[in-house]
C-alpha cells in the first residue's frame, strides 16, 4: 500500500444509534474501495469490524474498530463505533483522532436517544458532522419525518443535499442538489447510472439546491460576493462553503442510503473526498502547554496512542494518530510519559483484524503497531530532542458500579490482573481495591457494560465471578465534645504493658480556634497546647492532634503511639467501621510505669479512650452526595421525577435543552444502585445521565439506627 500524504486523507467515525447500520455502511465503504472483495453481514456473524466472538453473539458492537479504504485517490481512515450508550468509551477515543463524523439516523425511527447522545459528543469534541439516513428501503421508511427531526433537534445547520425518488422497498434512486443529477442503483447495488432530473423533482430539486448554495456561501466573505454577483456558486465553489462550513458546524449536510443494498454508499465517500476537511485543515490541536501543534508532514514526529488492545497471540496493538512529521518502520521515539525508549518495529493499516504492514506513514494519517514495551492509551511518542505531551483524551465519570468477586480465592490474583488487563482496553471500567469497604468495586457505563466485562471473566479469562451489591463509602464524625479515659494494663509474667491516657475529642471546623478551656459534664477543664498536628485524612477530611501534656505524666516519645492507635480507629470508625474524619483530639494526661510502659501499651490507650470519647460526641454517620444530570424527553419527565423523589433525591433546577429536559439533582450513592437500569426502564432507554460526587452529608436518623443494627449484626457473626 502506497503512502498517502497528508491532504489526501480523511478521518472518519462512524456514529449513531444502536442498529442505524454503521458497520454494515462500514463494510460497503470496504468494498467499494476495493479493500474487501465481498461483504458480510451481521446476521452471517463475518463482518470485518465486528469480529469479536462477544459481538457475533450479542448482533451489536461492543468495541470500536479501525478501518480504511482508498478511493479515488485518497485514504479514508474509518473508526466504526458501538451505538450502546454502555460503550460511550469507544465513540470518545473515536472522536479524539478523526475530523468528521457520519451520522447514520434510521429512515425508519428517525432521531434516537444515541443520535441524541452521540450528536452532544461532536458537539464537545467541534467536529464536522453529516447525517446519513440509511435504511430507506425500509418498508416503514418515512424520510420526511427523520429530515423533520434532524432539523427539529439539532437546528437549521440541517441541510439536505439528497432526497429519494422512490422510498421503502422499491427504493434505488435519490436526487443529488450539489450535482444536480438522479442517481439510479442497480438492484446488487453498486455504481449508479447518473441521469437527469425526472422534471416531477426537478422544481423540488432547485429549492433545495439554492438553500444549499445559499448555506455555503455564508461560510465565506468571498463567496458571499459572488453569491451575491451570481446569483449561484459552481460546483467547485459550493464545496469550499460546503467544508468551511462544516468545519465550523455551520452546515450538517443530509444524505440518503441504503447500505443493506450499497446504495448511495459511493456517493457518500465521493462527498468525504471532495469536501470532508483533510487533517491539515482543521484546527491544529495544542499539546499539554497549550502550543498548536500543525499537522505538518515536515514538522518533528510525534505520535498519539488514542486506543490500546489486547489481542490473542498478538499482545498488545497501539493505535496511534501521526500528529505531526512522519514515522517509519525501525524508528526510535521516546514515550513523555514514562521516559521509556520505544522501537516502532512494524506500521500497519488496519481493517478489523486484518492488517497489512505499510513503510510509513506521515502526519494526519492513523495507524497500528505491535510490541511496545510500555505504551498505553493516552500516551505520546516523541522523536529524540522533542518533548510534546498532547492532552488525554477525557472519558466519562462512571455511571454504575458493582463488586465482584472470584467464586475460588486461588482466583484472586488472576482476577486481578484480568480487571486491569479490561481497564487497558476500556478505560471507561475503572478498578477500584477498596481496603475501606473490603471489596474491589467495578465502576463502568452501565450494567449491561459490566456484564460484558463478566462475559469475558467467564469466557475468555475462565474465571468464574460474581457480582455482588457494592457497599456505601460512609464516614463517621462527631457533633460534640467528649472526653474519655483508658488504662491499658497487662501483666503475664516478665515484662508487663502499661499505658494511661486521657484526651478530650470535639469536631473540627476550619478556622476555629485552638483549644485553651473544654467544658466536660458540667466541669471546666484547662487545657495547655503544646504542639499541633494537623493531618488531611487520605480518605477526605481533616485530623488534629494536640499534646497538652504538662508535667510529663506521658514521656513524648509515646504521643506518635497514641496518635497511631487513634489513626488506626478512625481507619474502621467505631460505628460502622467507616472511615471518620473532622476531629480535633487533645490529649491532656496520663500515667506512665517505669518498666512496663511502652509504645503498643500507649497506642492500645490511645486507640481505645478515643472509641469510648467518639461514641459519647454525639456521633453521626455521613452518606456519599453525587449531583445527577438528567436529560429526559419531556413525556416522561413526570415519572423520572417522582422515581428521583423516592430515592431520597432533591432536585435543584430544570432547564430545556433542545427537545430534552435537563433535571439537576443531588442523590445518596445508597440510592443510586441499578439507576441505569431503572431510567432505562422508565424511559425505553430514552434518557442519559450523568453523576459526580459532591460532598458528604449526614444521614436521616432512622438509616443511622438501621446502619448501626447491621454492622452489630455484622461484627456478631465475625
Amino acid at each position: 500500500m502506497k503512502t498517502y500524504q497528508t491532504e489526501h486523507i480523511r478521518n472518519i467515525s462512524l456514529l449513531g444509534n444502536s442498529g442505524t447500520g454503521k458497520t454494515t455502511f462500514g463494510e460497503c465503504m470496504l468494498l467499494n474501495g476495493g479493500v474487501i472483495d465481498r461483504r458480510g453481514t451481521i446476521e452471517n456473524k463475518n463482518t470485518i469490524s465486528d469480529y469479536n466472538l462477544i459481538e457475533h453473539e450479542n448482533g451489536n458492537s461492543i468495541f470500536s474498530t479501525l478501518l480504511y479504504s482508498e478511493f479515488k485517490g485518497t485514504k479514508l481512515n474509518i473508526l466504526d463505533t458501538p451505538g450502546l450508550d454502555d460503550f460511550v468509551g469507544g465513540v470518545i477515543s473515536s472522536l479524539n483522532p478523526t475530523d468528521t463524523g457520519l451520522m447514520m439516523v434510521s429512515a425508519s425511527n428517525g432521531v434516537e436517544v444515541g443520535t441524541e447522545i452521540q450528536f452532544r459528543h461532536t458537539q464537545a469534541f467541534h467536529k464536522a458532522l453529516i447525517f446519513v439516513i440509511n435504511g430507506l428501503d425500509h418498508e416503514k421508511s418515512n424520510f420526511e419525518k427523520a429530515v423533520e427531526l434532524l432539523k427539529e433537534r439539532f437546528g437549521n445547520n440541517v441541510v439536505l443535499v439528497q432526497f429519494p425518488v422512490n422510498e421503502g422497498t422499491a427504493f434505488n434512486s435519490v436526487v443529488d442538489v450539489i450535482t444536480m443529477k438522479m442517481y439510479k442503483f442497480p438492484s446488487g447495488g453498486g455504481n449508479p447510472e447518473i441521469l437527469d432530473i425526472p422534471d416531477e423533482h426537478k422544481d423540488r430539486a432547485d429549492e433545495m439546491h439554492n438553500e444549499l448554495v445559499e448555506k455555503a456561501a455564508e461560510n465565506d466573505e468571498g463567496l458571499m460576493e459572488l453569491f451575491f454577483e451570481n446569483e449561484s456558486l459552481t460546483e467547485d465553489e459550493m464545496r469550499k462553503g460546503i467544508k468551511l462550513g462544516l468545519v465550523e458546524r455551520g452546515i450538517f449536510p443530509v444524505f440518503c442510503t441504503s447500505a443493506k443494498n450499497n446504495m448511495g454508499i459511493s456517493r457518500v465517500m465521493e462527498f468525504l473526498v471532495n469536501a470532508a476537511p483533510a487533517p491539515n485543515e482543521v484546527p491544529a490541536p495544542k499539546n499539554a502547554e497549550g502550543t498548536e501543534i500543525k499537522c505538518d508532514p515536515k514538522g518533528k514526529t510525534s505520535l498519539f496512542v488514542f486506543k490500546t488492545s489486547i489481542e490473542e497471540h498478538i499482545g498488545e496493538v497501539n493505535y496511534f494518530k501521526v500528529m505531526s512529521g512522519e514515522v517509519s518502520e525501525g524508528m526510535d521515539l521516546t514515550n513523555t510519559i514514562n521516559s521509556n525508549k520505544e522501537r516502532i518495529s512494524q506500521i500497519f493499516v488496519s481493517a478489523g483484524k486484518k492488517r497489512e504492514k505499510v513503510g510509513k506513514m506521515v502526519a494526519g494519517d492513523i495507524g497500528a503497531t505491535v510490541k511496545l514495551k510500555g505504551t498505553k492509551t493516552n500516551h505520546t511518542l516523541n522523536a529524540s530532542g522533542q518533548n510534546w505531551t498532547f492532552d488525554p483524551i477525557k472519558f466519562p465519570e462512571p455511571k454504575f458500579r458493582a463488586a465482584i468477586k472470584a467464586l475460588s480465592e486461588s482466583d484472586d490474583e488472576k482476577l486481578g490482573e484480568a480487571l486491569n488487563r479490561m481497564h487497558v482496553e476500556d478505560p471507561t471500567i475503572i478498578i477500584e481495591y477498596s481496603k475501606e469497604l473490603k471489596q474491589i468495586i467495578i465502576h463502568g457505563q452501565g450494567e449491561y457494560h459490566l456484564n460484558i466485562l463478566k462475559w469475558h471473566l467467564d469466557n475468555e479469562f475462565k474465571i468464574p465471578t460474581e457480582f455482588l451489591a457494592p457497599k456505601i463509602p460512609y464516614r463517621e464524625t462527631i457533633t460534640k465534645i467528649a472526653q474519655a479515659d483508658y488504662r491499658h494494663k497487662k501483666q503475664s509474667g516478665g515484662a508487663g504493658q502499661f499505658g494511661e491516657v486521657h484526651l478530650i475529642i470535639e469536631p473540627y471546623t476550619e478556622g476555629a480556634p485552638d483549644p485553651s478551656v473544654y467544658k466536660v459534664k458540667g466541669k471546666e477543664l484547662k487545657v495547655s497546647v503544646r504542639n499541633k498536628d494537623e493531618y488531611d485524612l487520605p480518605w477526605g477530611g481533616k485530623l488534629v492532634f494536640y499534646n497538652c501534656i504538662v508535667g510529663g505524666s506521658i514521656d513524648t516519645r509515646f504521643l506518635p503511639a497514641i496518635l497511631k492507635g487513634i489513626m488506626e480507629k478512625m481507619e474502621e470508625g467505631p460505628l460502622t467501621g467507616s472511615y471518620a474524619r473532622d476531629i480535633k483530639v487533645a490529649v491532656y494526661d496520663g500515667k506512665m510505669h517505669p518498666v512496663d510502659s511502652n509504645e503498643i501499651s500507649f497506642k492500645l490507650a490511645g486507640r481505645n479512650a478515643f472509641s469510648m470519647a467518639f461514641k459519647e460526641a454525639g456521633p453521626k454517620i455521613m452518606e456519599p452526595i453525587y449531583e445527577v444530570e438528567i436529560f429526559v424527553p419531556g413525556d416522561r419527565m413526570g415519572d423520572v421525577m417522582s422515581d428521583l423523589q423516592g430515592r431520597r433525591g432533591i432536585v435543584l433546577g430544570m432547564s430545556s435543552e433542545k427537545g430534552f429536559e435537563k433535571i439537576s439533582a443531588k442523590v445518596p450513592l445508597a440510592e443510586m444502585n441499578k439507576y441505569s437500569t431503572a431510567l432505562s426502564s422508565l424511559t425505553n432507554g430514552r434518557a442519559m445521565y450523568s453523576m459526580k460526587f459532591s460532598e458528604y452529608t449526614q444521614v436521616p436518623g432512622d438509616l443511622q439506627l438501621e446502619l448501626l443494627k447491621a454492622y452489630e449484626e455484622e461484627q456478631n457473626k465475625e
